[in-house]
């Protein structure tokens, strides 16, 4: 079940991203149910993915 848990979790902050801040709240959820591993897989993704998308950079403190 992780694995999928991560997949959903990238797909929902995907969609949420028009809007930081519903895109925190989501990723203040996500960093509560995954795994540590996880988290550290999702910060990784999120450094890559707030690349294009600067205003979402400030929720990035969720996760560090």
């Amino acid at each position: 079940m992780p694995r999928p848990m991560f997949s959903y979790t990238k797909s929902i902050l995907e969609r949420v991203s028009f809007d930081a801040k519903l895109f925190c709240k989501e990723l203040e959820k996500a960093v509560r149910l995954l795994l540590p591993y996880e988290i550290d897989q999702l910060r990784d993704w999120l450094l890559q993915y707030t690349k294009e998308k600067p205003e979402l950079r400030q929720c990035l403190i969720y996760i560090n």
